[in-house]
């Protein structure tokens, strides 16, 4: 009797994606006519971003299901889906923005990107500096650590290539558990170790509440444990690394957060060494008219660095339009993810209008709504590492 594949993610290399295309997905005519329709109506009614409803750009069905099914994807084997075929080149670089947003309210609810709760973010070399203190990757043209975005799927449109780079690095994050198991497995309690990793929030965090660091887990969760009741279920693994804003705790809040032990450089250096080898790590060149979208807690991704056309022409350089989004499919997440996970509503500035729509945008979807509040405050950490102080003095 034959058995059947296990539902979502699951563990992949390089090579399998490789023989296996069933997470790329390519608009048809009537999807892409849909998008245009939707676009015209969007474009005559002119309202703002967070005032537009479905109803302001109105898919036809077919459309629906083309994003309905990249949304399915990324929660299935690959945690991945790349959509071709937008029509990208027929729009402005206002409409495009615009048809983007549009796409948004039938996929989740976007989540503010920055400290301006900005909702679409404009990826190209602004003159950023990734490295720097708050530095963020999107605004660059720097080559990127692993990581994953703050959000359940992370959406990049692509409307303009660079002359050279960019490539799309994506790998398994649950195949870099399997391999850290592998190589060192007295390593995987120390990723697993919730109380022990310290991340910088970048300056995104709520100021006048929140402290400016976080702590979260590299791995977390477990395999889903077959049961009737679904409540028994363990969550499914996820991850989260970024060593950037690993180092950026270490480095901007020395005199508060403790200082990484040495089994802790090793497991980062460990996974520094498994992601873009070319065993684990996948790369893809995005085209114009191209959409990727990542499940953020299964799969981590980076970039190369890349280098623009020089002709004079700024609408010529590289540029991918990026919305993060909160969808009703999403995995469960274990406890210890709640410090960051439930901070993503990014307090600061999000305005009156934001709020409205994500109320809104959430009853849409289906989705259970909560008013954002700090998880950890800043007398919650002081207690927290005034504890650990005191137990390291006793030993």
């Amino acid at each position: 009797m034959a058995i059947a594949a296990p539902e979502g993610p699951q563990a992949w290399k390089a090579e399998d994606v490789r023989k296996d295309a069933t997470w790329i997905l390519r608009l048809t005519p009537d999807e892409v006519e849909g998008f245009r329709i939707a676009m015209e109506h969007a474009r005559k009614a002119s309202k703002p971003l967070l005032d537009m409803e479905q109803a302001d750009f109105p898919l036809p069905d077919a459309s629906r299901r083309a994003l309905k099914r990249a949304v399915a994807t990324t929660q299935g084997r690959w945690g991945m889906c790349l959509v071709k075929g937008f029509p990208t080149d027929e729009w402005t670089e206002p409409d495009l923005r615009v048809a983007y947003w549009g796409m948004g309210l039938y996929m989740g609810v976007a989540r503010p990107q920055n400290r301006a709760s900005e909702v679409i973010n404009d990826v190209r070399d602004a003159g950023g500096s990734y490295k720097a203190s708050g530095g963020r990757g999107y605004n660059t043209n720097a080559g990127l650590d692993f990581h994953q975005d703050s959000c359940d799927v992370v959406a990049l449109l692509c409307r303009r290539t660079a002359k050279s780079g960019g490539t799309s690095m994506v790998m398994s994050s649950i195949a870099l558990r399997d391999r850290v198991r592998e190589l060192r497995p007295d390593l995987l309690p120390v990723l697993e170790d919730g109380e022990a990793w310290f991340h910088s929030f970048q300056g995104t965090q709520e100021p006048s509440s929140q402290p400016p660091f976080y702590r979260c887990p590299i791995f977390g969760g477990g395999q889903k444990v077959a049961a009737t009741d679904s409540s028994s279920e363990e969550p499914l693994f996820c991850a989260r690394s970024n060593r950037k804003n690993t180092v950026a705790a270490q480095r901007d809040f020395a005199d508060e957060v403790p200082r990484l032990a040495r089994p802790q450089e090793e497991a980062l250096d460990l996974l520094d060494e498994i992601m873009p080898s070319d065993a684990y790590c996948y790369s893809m060149e995005l085209e114009r008219g191209d959409m990727q979208l990542l499940n953020s807690f299964v799969t981590l991704h980076s970039r190369t660095g890349f280098e623009d056309h020089d002709d004079g022409d700024p609408d010529a350089k590289r540029h991918l339009l990026r919305l993060w989004l909160s969808i009703p499919t999403s995995q469960a997440l274990p406890a210890a993810w709640a410090e960051y996970w439930g901070t993503c509503g990014r307090a600061p500035g999000v305005t009156e209008e934001f709020k409205t729509y994500e109320r809104r945008q959430a009853d849409v979807m289906g989705m259970h709504f909560r008013p954002w509040e700090p998880v950890v405050s800043r007398d919650d950490m002081a207690e927290i590492l005034a504890k650990r102080a005191a137990v390291a003095a006793d030993h």
